[in-house]
């Protein structure tokens, strides 16, 4: 199939991943795929996406402020002629709005419904069950709920030893550790409470990302907190924690939660959206959003034994997610050329 995915965001975090790594499969598979990203994604920056985006997928590069940039890729959209426009957040999904018809117009929730974004299209794909619910019954009949994947990516050798010895971490210290973007969203303030709450011997916190919100956590944080800011190596860092803790208020899914897996970490959550969906998987209960006293409490539960453990991760698998949207992309082209 002709495939064109589109994301105008600017910094690589877990949607930005999730495209990315989709329009990568789906080049491996044979197809033809090409990426739009706006500008500022592509700048020569650690945290830009570009770099992530296989050299078998084609790049275009739109400019200007939201809604330039908007109407350029409708427009590249049109000249390109894909069998499928795929659309990743918000922008991209507007996008999708002006173009004709002739290509599936389908949209990846990496969040929620948004009838301003969402009800245009011909076909959505949810990310996870409880997004269901929120969309009308007549677009529900054209969406498809497929399990976001992580592939493994192996830490280097020495990253574990190198980056406790780099901040002053004990050998034999329990670190607890977050990974993603520093918002709001994130819970940061919420596990920031906790750790002190917890109060464990001979443990760390360390809070690998950047956000609006890192400096205001980092001003709040006892100077022991470790922050490094964004990490181009996510993989090192989750082998150098023993414990890995989401007090996020709102997380669709998670994919960090599935890196979090790969590595074996054990996982400490608040009952985020994914969480939920995925706390079979995980060893200790979930604790309420935003209630500092629960998270402290599971934290000490897992400290007391921070083991490595081996996840199934055979409903995550790359390659046969990717599948399921190639398929799902069929299904409703074929519709589509009937009508």
């Amino acid at each position: 199939m002709n495939i064109v995915h589109a994301i105008l965001t600017h910094s690589f975090a877990g949607s930005e991943r999730h495209a990315v790594d989709l329009a990568n499969l789906q080049a491996q598979a044979g197809h033809t795929v090409s990426i739009i990203l706006h500008r500022r994604g592509t700048e020569k920056r650690e945290n830009a996406i570009v770099q992530h985006v296989d050299d078998r997928v084609k790049v275009h590069v739109v400019d200007g402020f939201r809604w330039l940039a908007t109407r350029r890729c409708r427009q590249l959209i049109g000249k390109l002629k894909p069998d499928v426009a795929h659309a990743h957040l918000s922008a991209a999904c507007k996008a999708l709005k002006g173009v004709k018809a002739g290509c599936l117009r389908v949209a990846t929730l990496h969040i929620y419904y948004k009838p301003q974004q969402h009800q245009h299209l011909d076909a959505l794909i949810a990310i996870a069950p409880w997004q269901l619910d929120a969309i009308p019954a007549e677009l529900r009949e054209h969406t498809r709920q497929i399990n976001n994947w992580s592939q493994p990516v192996a830490a280097n050798p020495d990253a574990r030893q190198r980056l406790r010895n780099q901040y002053k971490i004990a050998e034999d210290a329990v670190v607890f550790g977050a990974l993603g973007r520093v918002v709001t969203s994130k819970g940061h303030d919420t596990l920031v409470e906790a750790f002190k709450l917890a109060n464990i011997p001979n443990s760390r916190l360390v809070i690998v990302g950047d956000g609006k919100n890192w400096q205001a956590i980092r001003d709040s944080a006892d100077s022991d907190i470790i922050m490094p800011g964004f990490s181009a190596y996510p993989h090192d860092w989750l082998n150098c924690f023993d414990i890995f803790v989401s007090a996020a208020n709102s997380e669709p899914f998670g994919l960090v939660f599935l890196e979090a897996m790969h590595a074996e970490r054990p996982i400490v959550a608040t009952a985020s959206e994914g969480a939920q969906y995925l706390q079979p998987y995980f060893n200790y209960p979930l604790s309420e959003r935003g209630n500092a006293q629960q998270l402290a409490q599971q934290m000490r539960q897992a400290a007391q034994s921070p083991a490595p453990i081996q996840y199934d991760m055979s409903a995550f698998e790359p390659e046969a997610k990717c599948n399921e949207v190639v398929d799902f992309y069929r299904t409703e082209y074929r519709r589509l050329q009937q009508q």
